[in-house]
């Protein structure tokens, strides 16, 4: 277990980009010190009257999901607002969380289930895994045996620099799924430990398992 210091400096980034634009976050990300994201396919409501007249005020967006030292996703998020110009409309937005744990990144990995950061006494946990397209019902069985009631998958794609594959000479990003757990905290260490037992995931490669603290929960069966 690492000292609570190190947790501090692992956040998740979070960017939400017009569509086309995620793969040009997670360049930039890599300039300054994050070596891999997920990116989500979302939607966002435009305010153009015109927009809306043409029936196309939905606009498809891309969520990028990152994980790094403190330092690096703070330099991140401004190189962000720079480069893609943040302060105009619509052209985005870049925030960070602090994490209470991250397994499987390439950076290492931090683990303190117990403490809470920026949340007094939280009572649930959010446990997040990326994995291979295919794998995530065999993580949410894992899950579920260790004391899970659920979960939720997240289809997206990586663009983890040593994920590209080469198909006539172009890069293809791959296909993951997220799972979504969300735990009580006194049961987010066991589910967590089946996760990364089942699924190597402190083995390069296998995918990235990270623990974010929730405030309030409601709807979650007992």
């Amino acid at each position: 277990m690492t000292n609570p210091s190190d947790v501090q400096q692992f956040e998740l980034c979070c960017a939400i980009v017009n569509f086309g634009t995620g793969s040009k976050v997670i360049h930039i990300a890599k300039e300054n010190g994050i070596t891999g994201g997920t990116i989500l396919l979302g939607k966002g409501t435009a305010h153009s009257y015109l927009l809306k007249l043409l029936d196309l005020a939905e606009v498809r967006k891309e969520i990028v999901l990152m994980i790094g030292p403190k330092p690096a996703t703070e330099k991140t998020v401004q190189v962000l607002c720079q480069r893609l110009q943040f302060q105009k409309p619509n052209h985005g937005i870049a925030f960070t969380m602090p994490l209470s744990g991250v397994f499987g990144s390439r950076n290492g990995y931090c683990d303190n289930l117990s403490e809470s950061r920026g949340v007094q006494n939280t009572m649930y946990k959010a446990i997040f895994t990326v994995v291979d397209k295919g794998k995530a019902e065999i993580l949410i069985e894992a899950a579920n045996k260790a004391g899970a009631r659920g979960a939720t998958i997240i289809n997206a794609r990586g663009a983890g620099s040593h994920e590209y594959q080469k198909l006539f000479a172009m890069d293809i990003e791959p296909e993951k799924e997220i799972v979504l757990i969300l735990a009580e905290t006194s049961a987010a260490e066991p589910i967590v430990n089946a996760i990364r037992t089942e699924m190597n995931i402190d083995e390069p490669g296998n995918g990235i398992l990270f623990i974010t603290d929730v405030d309030q929960v409601h709807g979650l069966r007992r």
